[in-house]
């Protein structure tokens, strides 16, 4: 039972959007919204996790899914959102700095 939780922890972690914004360079968290072709232009780096969860749920639908076909990864996405907005809480002071410093994370095209 204690290995699941960690695996599950491990899973959340590497997915999660403020690990992806704060953690990881900016290249990796734009390249992730433009693989997923998120409507975003540009994350915010104040609450840059939350941000980046709510972007990937705005992402199209993959070809060939149904959009009648219901599976956990919105539900996986809403969970992560309440890990993110927890995290990018307790990073407010770092992430107003780095958006000041350094402005949004920008999506090219």
């Amino acid at each position: 039972m204690k290995a699941q939780a960690m695996l599950l922890m491990v899973m959340l972690l590497a997915g999660c959007g403020t690990i992806q914004t704060v953690v990881r360079g900016d290249e990796v968290a734009a390249k992730s919204l433009k693989d997923h072709k998120s409507y975003c232009g540009a994350v915010p780096r104040i609450y840059s996790g939350v941000t980046y969860d709510f972007c990937t749920l705005n992402a199209p639908l993959e070809k060939g899914r149904d959009a009648q076909v219901h599976d956990s990864a919105p539900a996986i996405v809403l969970i992560d959102v309440i890990i993110s907005g927890a995290l990018d809480t307790l990073l407010l002071p770092y992430t107003i700095y780095r958006q000041q410093a350094d402005g949004s994370i920008v999506i090219s095209e």
